[in-house]
């Protein structure tokens, strides 16, 4: 019973990462029409700035690490959308949209490697320790990442439903030629938007940290999952991302316990293919932010 419960909260905390970086795609998707298939290296640079620039040379607090460093990559994803989604997302050509993201990454990834080197490194006590329920012990990691979660999805439905902007980035999702047509700046909100999405990333970086080592790849396999999730829970829908998410992770560790760890990260993709040839538009496939 311990081990089963320990395996559930270990799926809940991965898939709400998974569930994260579903969401985060899922944005520009629906602002762009584009897939970032750099999300991955996002996550990874916004790792490397919290704890290579903002802890081990600026020596920031942590908390002061982390708004800064989500300052950072928002202001970046406003960089990245002028220069890269905004131009790509007028051409009308969906391989100039693919080839121009994984070229975005390769930048990205290249740019890091050469900024802070190639050798990974950690941040020991970051979201360390464990809590004790009984008999059960447990990483404080995994509270972390489900509470940090809870609250980052909780703002961004805020941020859609209370906010003008937010309004409008929901209007932009539903028909940029309409929005247009309302008078909303559809290039301004695909700015606000990426800019949005960057700073999941930057989040979502920052929570990994005490799982991975801070390394070029350390968000290779959780993108690809996060890709999943969102396949599975219907492409471009924010529920669906949440609820993709969420069943990648639980179904994922809990067959840790029955069968080889070493094919645990089969599970996401066979689980895709499954959902891709049964329920190709996912569980919750309308298009809703």
């Amino acid at each position: 019973m311990e081990s089963f419960l320990q395996l559930v909260v270990s799926g809940i905390s991965m898939g709400c990462i998974y569930c994260l970086v579903a969401v985060e795609f899922s944005l520009i998707w629906n602002a762009s029409g584009l897939i970032n298939f750099g999300h991955d290296s996002f996550i990874m640079f916004g790792a490397y700035v919290f704890a290579g620039s903002m802890i081990l040379r600026a020596n920031l607090s942590v908390p002061a690490a982390i708004i800064s460093s989500l300052v950072f990559m928002a202001a970046f994803g406003v960089l990245v959308a002028v220069t890269i989604f905004i131009p790509l997302s007028r051409l009308g050509s969906d391989i100039f949209a693919v080839m121009g993201t994984i070229m975005l990454a390769k930048i990205i990834s290249e740019s890091v490697r050469l900024f802070y080197g190639a050798a990974p490194f950690s941040l020991p006590g970051f979201l360390g320790g464990t809590v004790k329920f009984g008999n059960v012990v447990m990483g404080r990691v995994s509270f972390y990442i489900i509470f940090i979660t809870i609250v980052t999805l909780i703002c961004i439905h805020l941020l859609f439903s209370k906010t003008k902007i937010g309004r409008a980035m929901r209007c932009v999702a539903q028909d940029k030629d309409a929005a247009s047509l309302m008078g909303i700046n559809v290039q301004r909100n695909i700015m606000a938007t990426v800019a949005l999405s960057s700073a999941i990333c930057g989040i979502i970086g920052v929570l990994i940290i005490p799982l991975f080592s801070v390394d070029l790849n350390m968000a290779s396999m959780i993108g690809l999952k996060g890709f999943a999730s969102g396949i599975i829970g219907g492409f471009g829908s924010m529920p669906g991302a949440m609820v993709g998410g969420i069943l990648i992770g639980l179904i994922e560790n809990l067959y840790t316990g029955i069968g080889p760890a070493i094919y645990k990260d089969v599970v996401a993709f066979l689980l895709m293919i499954i959902f891709l040839m049964i329920k190709p538009k996912g569980i919750m496939a309308k298009k809703n932010l």
